[in-house]
């Protein structure tokens, strides 16, 4: 089993022929751990929304804690997965921070785009859920490869994109809203999207090869980790066609 998201990674789905059968993950184990964490995203995002309400000046440390604290946590999960149940929580609460002032930012300049924003997020999930499950969408080897190979070379764009910044390089039509930079955001927002459905496809052969209890918290750590991936990047393609 492969997949483009870091944290669901090969080795952390390795069968265990051990496990007491009333002690390994379920997926319905596993949407309800997920649940558990949107609501926990939704409670630090509320709160940071807030604080930028009230004084818009006061968010950027929370940024800042969500940004670095919610990466190093995720960072953990991925090398220790049997602690995922208590980080992937404060993952949740980190990543609402983070998420709760990006997205007031971004509504103070285009109002209604974080609920447009919201909402493109859960239909894109709900649509490839049930594509998966009806078999519309089939997970072949090449199918990884490529998602997985889409999804290398969109963190490596990132990644010289915010090295050069430091040095004043830009990489071209990638934060701009040129019809070039929009077919750009599109194209990343089709990657993360199609993440979901290896996201999904690992979480099943999960529950299929009985690995622990445990793994339920993993599994949904790895679709929120995608799912706050996906949400950035329609917020930023709506940002652009919205600023043209």
């Amino acid at each position: 089993m492969r997949s483009g998201n870091p944290s669901l990674k090969k080795e952390a789905f390795e069968k265990f022929d051990h496990v007491d059968t009333n002690q390994t993950m379920t997926i319905r184990g596993t949407v309800n751990k997920t649940l558990i964490l949107l609501l926990l995203v939704l409670a630090t995002f509320v709160y940071s929304w807030n604080q930028f309400v009230t004084n818009p000046g006061s968010v950027l440390p929370l940024i800042l804690i969500g940004a670095i604290g919610g990466l190093i946590v995720a960072i953990i999960t991925i090398f220790v997965p049997k602690i995922a149940p208590f980080t992937a929580p404060l993952y949740a609460l980190l990543e609402g921070l983070f998420l709760g002032a990006i997205s007031a930012q971004y509504e103070a300049q285009y109002g209604g785009i974080v609920f447009q924003a919201v909402l493109l997020t859960m239909g894109v999930l709900f649509s490839l859920l049930f594509a998966y499950k009806s078999g519309f969408i089939k997970v072949t080897q090449n199918f990884r490869l490529g998602v997985i190979a889409a999804t290398g070379a969109i963190f490596l764009v990132y990644i010289v994109s915010f090295v050069g910044g430091f040095f004043g390089f830009n990489v071209p039509y990638l934060h701009d809203s040129s019809p070039i930079g929009i077919a750009i955001s599109v194209v990343i927002v089709i990657v993360a999207a199609l993440n979901l459905v290896l996201d999904f496809d690992y979480i099943e052969n999960a529950a299929n090869n009985r690995v622990p209890k445990y793994f339920e918290w993993y599994g949904a750590f790895g679709l929120l980790v995608t799912l706050v991936w996906l949400y950035l990047e329609i917020l930023r393609l709506l940002s652009k066609i919205r600023s043209r």
